[in-house]
């Protein structure tokens, strides 16, 4: 090599449609500390007012070792570490199925992922694009005594073949059996408890939350180009949240034809915005059978968000607890010149951008008031 002619390498990132083979592990690299910073940043940022993840005295009262990370911070340290190897070609994510979440996280935790390949789907319409099944699981602190599983799920992204002509051959594969159970403290000192009823919402026990109803929750957060920073802080490397001159220089090939946020942090701001209402008084979040984000969200956008109560039930073992069955919507209004709808302030319309079916562990008023 020369100074006048440098061997020019072009890296290739990430993979792509026919990079992907039925079974394949990845295990996922990096890993990611939780860290006070990055803790406060993305608690703060979700709005979300749960006093197990603001109030360490609060928290230890009911039994955790310290501040506990909510259900959207677990989400958002776990997939990113899969976007490289999963979605760092991807057009759309499309589908979050069976997310369960295990192991509390705490400060000083470590997170790593590994992911495994169920399935690849061409697409019939767009011959360049295919689906990509997979299911990924997150344990922290592997090898030390407190390992433990804190979350694992399935989802479907949209991905770019890197070859517009390679042959895809469509597969599924079985799912594994993933041990992943919400791990919750005993149940203590009523006195204790009602001493500490005051630090969160009073109409956000089980008995509250009656099926049949829709909440409309009041708080709304408007995401600037912010999300480009927040996106880096969490080492998701997809190119489509990112590079706007990737995008300028082929926008027929993106959604919008700009930058567009990155799923989880829509995800974390639907579930913070909801919690005064939904998940104040919860001690965990127990699964997402399905999400999906519907529309994209852009720079300038605000999300709203609203609860469907769909059911209640006993949680197994726990006299203390209920299960609450929901369904979280996020939306967002877009103008429309002369518009008059409903549902939205006139010259607006109300469009939905996300989707999720979710089940919560709700505190019982009659054991902890």
């Amino acid at each position: 090599m020369s100074d006048d002619a440098p061997r020019i390498i072009r890296k290739k990132t990430g993979n792509f449609l026919e990079d992907f083979q039925p079974g394949q592990i990845f295990r996922h690299k990096g890993g990611k500390t939780v860290t006070e910073g990055l803790f406060a940043l993305f608690t703060d940022f979700s709005m979300g007012t749960n006093p197990l993840g603001k109030n360490a005295r609060y928290a230890r009262a009911y039994g955790y070792a310290g501040l506990v990370c909510t259900p959207g911070l677990v989400m958002l340290v776990s997939f990113s570490q899969t976007v490289e190897d999963i979605s760092e070609n991807a057009r759309a994510n499309l589908e979050y199925i069976d997310m369960r979440f295990g192991a509390p996280v705490y400060l000083g935790d470590t997170i790593e992922v590994e992911t495994r390949i169920l399935g690849v789907r061409p697409s019939s319409s767009r011959p360049n694009l295919g689906i990509v099944h997979v299911q990924s699981t997150a344990r922290k602190n592997i090898g030390s005594p407190d390992e433990a599983v804190v979350m694992t799920w399935q989802r479907k992204v949209q991905v770019y073949k890197g070859d517009d002509d390679a042959t895809i051959e469509g597969f599924e594969v079985e799912p594994d059996d993933i041990a992943c159970d919400l791990v919750l403290p005993k149940y203590g000192d009523k006195a204790t408890y009602a001493e500490l009823a005051h630090l969160s919402s009073p109409d956000s026990y089980f008995e509250d939350l009656e099926p049949g109803s829709q909440i409309e929750h009041s708080r709304a957060r408007t995401v600037t180009d912010e999300h480009i920073a927040l996106t880096g802080i969490l080492d998701n490397t997809s190119q489509v949240h990112c590079n706007q001159h990737m995008i300028d220089l082929d926008p027929e090939q993106y959604v919008g034809g700009k930058l567009i946020i990155f799923g989880g942090i829509p995800f974390t701001l639907c579930l913070g915005l909801s919690s005064p209402d939904i998940d104040n008084n919860s001690l965990g979040d127990v699964v997402y059978k399905t999400g999906r984000h519907t529309a994209p969200l852009f720079a300038g956008d605000t999300v709203y968000t609203a609860t469907q109560i769909l059911g209640r039930r006993d949680y197994p073992g726990r006299e203390d607890l209920g299960i609450v069955e929901t369904r979280l919507l996020g939306f967002k209004y877009q103008r429309e010149d002369g518009a008059e709808h409903d549902d939205a302030p006139e010259g607006w319309k109300k469009v939905k951008i996300f989707d999720l079916e979710r089940e919560v562990s709700v505190k019982r008023r009659s054991h902890y008031c």
